[in-house]
């Protein structure tokens, strides 16, 4: 297999599906699919189950109970589970486009990490979307889209190809960094700093991996206008002051003190 999707998600079924019906389509299909699953209930290992009868490519779920936000220790656990050597980081609440694993593929190189974006949707055009819209793509029609509830008007993330995804990806004023919904790396790279940190929870904790993903001699490239996914609304009930002030605290000293290997990371687990 030429790469590993690693996603994310926790007790949000209807949305890991959408997830999952949108990698069915990839134009490139020789990978395996990691589900980093953060403490979720039987519905989701039910729905995994029931979605590997719709998908050609392996579907592994890795698991752990629930004992809060601890996305970092799940993706840890996900990362040691690939059988490749490229990974690519995505969310279980972005659909890609057809084109999102060949387009990692395509920009890959030693010594660098890439970094994609998203395009955000409101709840009703979140909820909307069914199976057939993404199967035929119309989820990334700014027309279509528009038509169920869309407002923004920023249509240059969905609309831009070839020449001019590149132009923009070359002067957008937006900093490549590392974007757990769309990011990707060799799997070695990710196993030099140890992986993400298991003290951090939501807040900056991805960023604080492409930090030391630097510090160590990577690149970062910029494929916002190139791998494309959109971004389903979602409640978020885990954010916390507390917890922000303690991630940007280790992402100062992230920066400060020019740290490569986490202290708590794969080798801890």
């Amino acid at each position: 297999m030429k790469a590993s999707v690693i996603m994310s998600t926790y007790n949000a079924e209807a949305w890991l599906q959408k997830v999952l019906w949108g990698f069915s389509v990839q134009t490139e299909q020789d990978f395996e699919i990691i589900i980093a699953d953060d403490g979720s209930g039987p519905k989701t290992a039910e729905l995994i189950a029931r979605m590997r009868n719709e998908l050609k490519m392996p579907v592994k779920h890795v698991w752990h109970p629930d004992n809060g936000f601890q996305k970092c220790m799940i993706l840890n656990r996900a990362i040691l589970a690939a059988e490749t050597d490229y990974l690519i980081f995505t969310d279980g609440d972005c659909i890609p486009r057809a084109d999102f694993v060949a387009t990692h593929l395509k920009f890959r190189k030693p010594k660098h990490f890439l970094s994609g974006g998203y395009f955000k949707l409101p709840m009703i055009t979140s909820e909307t979307i069914a199976k057939e819209d993404i199967i035929a793509q119309r989820c990334f029609d700014v027309h279509w889209l528009q038509q169920n509830g869309l407002k923004s008007v920023k249509k240059m993330k969905l609309s831009a190809k070839g020449f001019l995804a590149t132009l923009l990806n070359a002067v957008t004023p937006t900093k490549a960094t590392w974007n757990g919904h769309n990011a990707s790396c060799w799997k070695e790279e990710l196993l030099a700093i140890n992986g993400f940190n298991h003290e951090m929870q939501y807040g900056g904790e991805d960023r604080e991996l492409g930090e030391r993903l630097v510090n160590n001699g990577l690149k970062p490239v910029q494929i916002r206008y190139s791998a494309i996914c959109v971004h389903l609304d979602h409640a978020r009930g885990y954010v916390s002051d507390a917890v922000w002030k303690k991630n940007n605290e280790i992402r100062e000293y992230t920066q400060k003190h020019k740290v490569v290997k986490t202290p708590t990371g794969i080798a801890q687990l």
